[in-house]
């Protein structure tokens, strides 16, 4: 089974997939960050490095897709391969950081690749307000993220929006602004109640 945690930077993604793999056993699969050789570089100059970084993660990610695909294990992903071509890309090509001939030729790769993917089996959008993704981006200190422009983080929310709204696979939407799972245990409950209800309740997956 996969299961996927979607959201902006900052959102908790991260948190949340170490907390639901110890709470239900499942295997974990980390976004490409800490060793990702184009992010330092991309925060300094989006414009050079854009289509560079998008064509890093969308070889990580569809990596990914296939080795979960043929895994008997149950797998939760913090960031999935539909977010890099739904909301990144497009943002930086939107907000012209992205060339019209680079974005074409990774739109064409993308395409190509979902030919071969499924939905997870539940997505966990982690939806949060641009207050609280700043705090939670300034809290975890990364040097690199605090160079990065407001109107990019803004671009990105509103494309996470138009995407969840669309999204035709199983949902559960976490209030990040209100929800604190990583501090509260009543909070985290609320989460895992929902997920217990969607994967193993009387209905599941409806």
């Amino acid at each position: 089974m996969h299961i996927a945690i979607a959201g902006n930077i900052g959102s908790g993604k991260t948190t949340l997939t170490k907390m639901l793999a110890h709470r239900y056993g499942w295997t974990p699969r980390f976004e490409p960050v800490d060793n990702n050789p184009y992010l330092e570089d991309f925060y300094a100059d989006m414009k050079r490095w854009s289509f560079n970084l998008q064509i890093y993660f969308l070889n990580k990610r569809f990596k990914e897709v296939v080795e979960i695909a043929n895994s008997k294990e149950t797998i939760i992903q913090d960031r999935t391969i539909f977010e890099d071509a739904c909301i990144f890309a497009p943002n930086l090509h939107g907000q012209g950081m992205m060339s019209d001939r680079d974005f074409q030729n990774y739109k064409d790769l993308f395409d190509l690749m979902m030919s071969l993917v499924k939905l997870p089996e539940l997505m966990i959008y982690i939806r949060s307000s641009i207050p609280t993704l700043v705090a939670q981006i300034q809290k975890r200190g990364r040097e690199y993220e605090q160079t990065m422009r407001l109107d990019y983080l803004e671009g990105l929310s509103r494309r996470y929006e138009e995407w969840i709204a669309d999204y035709k696979g199983p949902l559960i939407v976490v209030d990040g602004d209100h929800c604190k799972f990583g501090d509260n245990p009543e909070d985290f409950k609320q989460v895992t109640d929902m997920i217990d209800a969607k994967l193993f309740g009387l209905f599941p997956m409806e």
